[in-house]
Formats: C-alpha cells, structure tokens, sequence
C-alpha cells in the first residue's frame, strides 16, 4: 500500500494531492513550512504558506504565485487535508499536518519549543508519523533560557560600551537577529542593523510582526556614532571590509553551535552566545513524545544518532537524507 506520504528525489511528496512539501527542486505545488532559504526555494509555480511569510518569502523570491493560509485552518487537497501548525522557529514557520482516512503526518519544517515571544508559540503535530528535524540531534546539544543568554549578551555589550568600543553580533538575518532586537537592553547605547537584517524585519512588519525599530547602518554616520553601539550583522559581514568602519569593535556570533569548544575560535568571532532557532536533544524527544507517532522519520542533522535512539527506546525510527541545511551560519 503507498504511503500517504512518499520521500522522492525533490523532496516530501503526497501522492494522493500532487504537491510537495518544502521541494529542494522547481515544482507544481509546494507547500512551504517557513522562509528560510534551504525550505523555501525558487522556482515553483505555486507557493502555499502561512500568511505571515508572504512579504518575506516574495522579498526573497520576487512575483510568486502565493496563497496564505492561518494555523490551524484545514486546506483540502484531492481529499486529503493540510494543516499548518505552530513550529516556534521563526514568524510564520509552521509544521504541516497531513491527514487521509485516518492516516496521520507531520513535517517539522525546523521548530523550537521554547516560546520567542516574536514567533506563534509551538505546539504539538499529533499524528501516526512524525518527520523531525535534528539539526543538533545529539544529548550536548541543550538550550539556556534565552532570557539568560540575553543578560549574557547585554553584560558583553555593557562592558564594550563602558570602553567606547563598538559591539557586532551576528545572526542569521531572518528569524534569530530578531530574537536578538527584541531581547537585548537598548538602554546601554544606540543599535544599528546590517542592510539585510533591516531588510528582513521591514518584511516580517508587513506581515505583521510586532518589532523594535532600529536604524540601518547608512554608512553617512560618524565613526563616533558607533562607539558603544551594537551592530546586528549577518555572519558574512565579519569576513568584509564593512566592519572596518566600525573600528574600534568587538565580535560575537549567536548559534546554536557555539555548544562545542573550539567553534568560536574557527568562526573568528571574540565571543559566543550559545542561541539557536532550532530544537535541542530534550526539545526534539519532548515533542516526539507528544506527537504520540511511533514512526518517526528524523532529517538534516544527527539522523544516524537519533535514529538508532528511538529505535533502542521502543520507536519505530528512520533516517532521511535531505537537502536541507539545519542552522547554516
């Protein structure tokens, strides 16, 4: 018997509706779990997604064919329905729920089950069988509050700006560099954006995202201006000449992978701060379990680990090889 969903060469497939769910490859029909760049790609001829990522997701991709869909509202397809559910990893991300007959999937998409308090709070896709990001599928991978990697990141700021040096932070520009806008003290000095984070923010206002508004970096501003600044950059902002202007400075990059000794080092960054978008070890096995799937399909990421896990403690687990990137910095 065919599988009401089916893991194919571009992607996740449903048969029974002729779409794709996040396709690596140009398709008919693509229902998209959120805006990042390895779930969300070019060349589709239709585009179905939260509402909440239409202005993001066409900033991106230019003159889509895009329909937008609330959570929780049931779209159906050739028979078979489509849910979007709460994911926690970005605004508008959203797992999808698939039901036929009585057969139940969920896709993660990528997801965090702490709330942001920018993103719709996760919830749990409860289904048969349950496809799972485990982009730090391993046990040393386990999350701070972020409130305390906040005061982390204010204390490294404060101590900066009491010396007239200028701070950089870097964060992906959709998603965790607005975690770090909407976290951090704006009361120790002013806070500058790098073009593509301020380009990402005015896109997730249009969409409806309640956000701080901060200034773009013009480039007209006096050295001065930067002194006891922050700088909210993307990561490939520390390997070019944009950052000089911002001399004297200090840098520290926000990933989930600043967990493992060493990392910091070889990202050329002074500091860490360990903050992920993404699921950690007690996240991913919180949400399995509320799920109530037995068969569990993990993907980008430790799926070998994972995998083999599941299946000692009773799952019925398979590993999937994806396209996807986890958290790319």
């Amino acid at each position: 018997m065919a599988r009401l969903l089916e893991f194919r060469p571009s992607g996740i497939y449903c048969p029974l509706a002729d779409v794709f769910i996040d396709p690596w490859y140009p398709e008919k029909k693509a229902l998209i779990t959120h805006a990042h760049a390895d779930h969300s790609r070019y060349g589709h001829q239709h585009y179905l997604a939260h509402y909440h990522s239409e202005s993001i997701m066409k900033q991106r991709l230019g003159d889509i064919s895009f329909q937008g869909v609330a959570y929780h509202e049931k779209i159906n397809i050739n028979g078979v329905n489509f849910t979007f559910i709460p994911a926690g990893h970005i605004y508008g991300s959203a797992q999808i729920l698939v039901e036929h007959k009585g057969e139940r999937w969920g896709v993660s998409g990528d997801y965090k089950v702490e709330n942001d308090g920018i993103s719709q709070a996760w919830e749990p896709a409860i289904c048969d069988h349950f496809i799972t990001e485990c982009t730090f599928g391993l046990p040393i991978y386990k999350w701070d509050p972020q409130e305390v990697v906040f005061d982390e990141i204010n204390q490294w700021w404060q101590a900066n700006a009491s010396q007239g040096i200028c701070s950089i932070i870097t964060a992906y520009a959709l998603g965790k560099a607005q975690r770090i806008m909407e976290g951090i003290d704006p009361s120790i000095g002013p806070v500058y954006l790098h073009g593509a984070v301020y380009n990402a923010t005015s896109a997730l206002r249009a969409d409806g995202a309640q956000l701080r508004d901060f200034p773009k970096v013009e480039g007209r501003e006096k050295k001065d201006d930067y002194r006891g600044a922050l700088i909210i950059a993307t990561p490939a902002a520390l390997g070019s000449a944009w950052v000089n202007k911002f001399k004297p400075f200090r840098t520290a990059m926000a990933s989930g992978w600043m967990r493992i000794r060493g990392n910091q080092r070889r990202r050329a960054a002074d500091r860490g701060f360990v903050l992920s978008d993404h699921v950690d070890w007690d996240g991913m096995m919180k949400a399995i379990k509320a799920s109530g799937a037995q068969y569990i399909y993990p993907t980008h990421g430790n799926t070998a680990t994972v995998a083999k896990y599941l299946n000692e403690i009773g799952y019925h687990a398979q590993e999937v090889q994806t396209l996807f990137e986890g958290e790319s910095e």
